[in-house]
């Protein structure tokens, strides 16, 4: 029988998981040179770190044995551990750190943030992916039917998953943590949309793809959107020194 994480690999290639990646690799757009160093932090499948690794210099750390054995192949060096890898790393590593859907799912959310920011390079970029809590209570409600389960999240009730435990924190908790050294440079909505019809059937074609991820691209920069999409992506460049 396959396993939760069988499940989520499979639906990452499905149309609405590759809209996902689409709208990332959109966001931020890395010119092919000059090459990068890219650390990315809680790599799962290494979808994103092998699309950077095609140009770039990534480091893909991803703790969880089943997400590695999942893998997409690429050009990036595969770290088989977590957070006590970043100690081993120097102060101002890296270009560009990735934090994906991460830090929903641990308990020293501060702590790994610091870590992240002690590897960036001043004026490196630090791309984190969240879930919104607005945008996952709207879902909640639309898709399954379960306004129980809207209730609880609009309650800030913690969510049991695949992954274990997972709370939603806010765009001023990780600048609370951040503090001087990092400025928000852009954000993003992902998933105001696409992720609201049960009508899978329809998203097998381009005649839904391609307007829909055009919907998505429009609608990811508009505030009244980005309030009520499924993910925020925030983008934090950190300050010169």
């Amino acid at each position: 029988m396959p396993s939760p994480i069988d499940n989520y690999r499979k639906m990452v290639e499905e149309p609405w998981g590759r809209m996902f990646y689409d709208q990332i690799f959109q966001q931020l757009v890395l010119p092919e040179t000059p090459k990068k160093k890219i650390l990315d932090f809680g790599a799962g499948f290494g979808i994103t770190s092998a699309y950077y690794g095609k140009c770039h210099d990534v480091t893909a750390v991803e703790p969880s044995e089943e997400m590695r054995n999942l893998r997409v192949s690429g050009s990036y060096t595969l770290i088989p551990q977590g957070l006590d890898y970043l100690s081993t790393i120097a102060e101002n590593t890296y270009d560009i750190v990735l934090c994906h859907n991460v830090i929903e799912y641990v308990d020293n959310r501060n702590e790994i943030l610091s870590r992240l920011v002690r590897v960036l390079k001043p004026g490196g970029i630090l791309s984190i992916i969240k879930h919104n809590l607005l945008g996952r209570v709207m879902t909640m409600a639309v898709l399954p039917d379960d306004p129980k389960a809207a209730l609880d999240l609009l309650n800030e009730t913690p969510e049991t998953s695949m992954f274990g435990s997972r709370s939603v924190y806010s765009q001023a908790d990780l600048e609370s943590a951040f503090g001087d050294v990092m400025s928000l440079s852009k954000c993003y909505g992902i998933r105001a949309f696409f992720g609201l019809s049960s009508n899978n059937e329809v998203k097998y074609t381009e005649d839904w793809y391609k307007p829909m991820l055009e919907l998505e691209t429009r609608a990811s920069t508009m505030e009244e959107f980005r309030k009520v999409a499924f993910f925020n992506h925030l983008i934090y460049t950190k300050r010169e020194a």
